[in-house]
């Protein structure tokens, strides 16, 4: 994984002052040099500058970027954030018409791939991505990213220039563009936030590109294309059919995401996602003649003060140990205290460069930055329960039938701050409701589908869309920031296409979630681990650290120049500090309750003063 940035200007000559833009691409690296230090490089020409900081995870000695591949007097160069996983497919047909690779890195692949089969050979790929690529004979430039949306890439447009990146911060190192804050960001914030619309970011004017597309930027300006989408068609499998393509299509992802020339890990929660990756992982290992690193993560004194809810029934170490019973790795138990959870609040925003799941995003952050210590490549169970349908919104009958998203379908609790003029003015639960309604005529129905067969359907969609997007927002994030690269087999795609068409039947049986996958795993899990309910990645439920909120909310009150002091109604601040937790209730997931939303707008406070943002 590495980060990229960069700019192109048709009407602009950045050769003519190279010191100058090589400076700019320079600072635009600088500040993604979270995401890998070990190279960096630049290439400037008349109408493009491109960066890459560079984390080494296969041809270390030879894969350094920019690359640029020639033939035929046609040149093409790239920079490159990601991971393909069949490159090996690829390669023979590339090699039979004459492309020579000179390393062994995917980036290569790449980059003979446009230049054989254009701008269409996306749909060729298997991996993680965002990546640019100048077509120096077409005079264009092209950006990717991947079907969902694993690796980032955003940009924005000002004057004629266009100016791209792995993250909000290098677009704001180009000269031309400036943080700011309107009204569309504060709705983002406030009526959707820590989830955000497809494509837009909380910023004006800097947006994303859409997973599952590509841009190309010509002198006529900025072409937007869908190469993949989510379809609906008629599942015909038996289920026992349906099985075993499941238990093949999530192996095979697993499999080939262990390719790397670094040692791969595997994060081992105690669910059974990332249980069954870590026993695929362990015994890829062991065949190999190697034992597989793994990882679990808690908090401090969470066996005295966990508090048992529907949303997290019970604690996860107990099923870590049944699977080290189960599986030789080499594990290390890491724990997280309340002081150190709320520090990297800060820098969980300074990672995302926005407000994100507060103590969910700063707890993965702080344990990402152990792991990374140990090894540079960690696969994980994410995204399992929207595609296997795993939450509660997925079958509890309440749940399933309320308005809205199902994560977030009241804005109430987030207005316990707001001033009233505020919340008038911005009308959360009108803007919430308006993207709700505009994601869900976009789901792909069959004809016919009606009732609870449609709402399962379009809830299916939902968390494809939008919760799963933020979760895989925060593992990018808060992994890259300590130059670790995060995998997800289950957001292969292909798992994604066949598992979204699976009648909701074979999917939960008995009253017990994601009934498919544990049968099509029956034989890896222990009994214990396999009939285990699904329970969420763990949180803190110590005093302790909501009282360093209290205090650190209370701090802000205080404060007549902090930025968040516009929005928000003093008084009832003060009296929701003095009002007991509710952690069974959420506000956004399962997790996000009465003190995460205090964290919440102590990031938001953060992020405004950081970026010297205001309302």
């Amino acid at each position: 994984m590495c980060g990229i940035a960069g700019f192109c200007n048709y009407k602009e000559n950045y050769e003519e002052k190279p010191d100058y833009w090589h400076f700019r691409l320079e600072k635009m690296r600088a500040v993604l040099a979270h995401r890998g230090n070990d190279a960096r490089g630049h290439y400037l020409k008349k109408h493009i500058g491109l960066s890459h900081s560079r984390l080494a995870i296969r041809d270390i000695l030879c894969g350094n970027q920019p690359m640029t591949r020639s033939r035929d007097g046609y040149s093409c160069t790239i920079v490159y954030n990601g991971e393909i996983y069949n490159t090996d497919e690829l390669l023979p047909e590339l090699t039979k018409n004459g492309y020579v690779s000179t390393t062994t890195s995917d980036t290569e692949v790449v980059l003979h791939a446009y230049m054989h089969w254009g701008p269409d050979f996306v749909s060729r790929l298997n991996g993680i991505f965002a990546f640019a690529i100048w077509d120096e004979g077409n005079e264009r430039l092209l950006l990717y990213r991947d079907r969902v949306g694993v690796k980032p890439l955003f940009y924005a447009i000002r004057g004629d220039s266009l100016i791209f990146g792995s993250e909000p911060k290098a677009c704001f190192a180009h000269r031309d563009l400036t943080p700011e804050l309107d009204i569309l960001g504060l709705k983002e914030l406030l009526a959707i936030g820590p989830a955000h619309t497809s494509g837009l970011t909380l910023f004006k004017d800097l947006f994303e590109v859409l997973p599952g597309h590509y841009m190309i930027y010509t002198p006529d300006g900025l072409h937007d294309e869908t190469y993949w989408e989510l379809s609906s068609h008629e599942h015909t499998d038996s289920y026992e059919d349906t099985v075993e393509h499941t238990r093949f299509l999530v192996e095979d992802a697993i499999t080939r995401q262990m390719i790397s020339d670094v040692p791969v890990c595997t994060f081992l929660s105690g669910g059974i996602d990332s249980s069954i990756v870590t026993a695929i992982a362990a015994n890829y290992m062991n065949t190999r003649g190697k034992t597989l690193n793994t990882f679990s993560f808690d908090f401090k004194d969470n066996d005295i003060y966990f508090k048992s809810n529907s949303f997290q029934p019970e604690r996860d170490l107990p099923y870590v140990n049944r699977m080290l019973e189960e599986y030789e790795t080499v594990h290390s138990y890491l724990e997280c205290d309340e002081t150190a959870l709320y520090k990297a609040l800060f820098a969980a925003v300074d990672a995302k460069d926005m407000p994100g799941m507060t103590d969910v995003d700063s707890s993965l952050l702080y344990f990402c930055n152990l792991v990374s210590k140990k090894n540079k490549v960690a696969l994980t169970g994410e995204c399992a329960d929207e595609i296997f349908g795993g939450y509660p919104w997925f079958y509890r009958k309440e749940l399933l039938e309320r308005y809205g998203f199902p994560w977030s379908s009241d804005v109430a609790p987030r207005m316990a701050f707001l001033g009233s003029d505020v919340a008038k003015e911005l009308d959360l639960a009108a803007y919430s409701n308006f993207r709700y309604e505009e994601s869900k005529a976009k789901a792909p129905l069959l004809p016919g589908e009606t009732g609870e067969d449609e709402s399962r359907r379009i809830i299916g969609y939902l968390n494809i869309k939008w919760f799963m997007q933020t979760l895989l927002d925060r593992m990018d994030r808060t992994s890259m920031y300590s130059e670790l690269e995060a995998r997800v087999p289950f957001a292969d795609h292909r798992i994604i296409e066949y598992v979204f068409n699976v009648p909701w039947h074979m999917k939960f049986q008995n009253g017990v979630e994601k009934t498919l996958l544990r049968d099509a795993f029956a034989d890896v899990l222990p009994p214990e681990l396999l009939h285990r309910k699904k329970s969420p990645y763990p949180k803190t439920y110590h005093p302790g650290y909501e009282a360093l909120l209290v205090k650190g909310m209370e701090e802000i009150l205080d404060d007549p120049n902090a930025p968040v002091l516009p929005l928000i109604d003093v008084k009832k601040t003060r009296e929701f500090l003095k009002a007991p937790a509710e952690y069974g209730r959420p506000w956004f997931g399962q997790l996000m309750a009465g003190p995460q939303l205090i964290a919440y707008f102590i990031q938001i406070n953060y992020w405004m003063e950081k970026y010297h943002l205001s309302v």
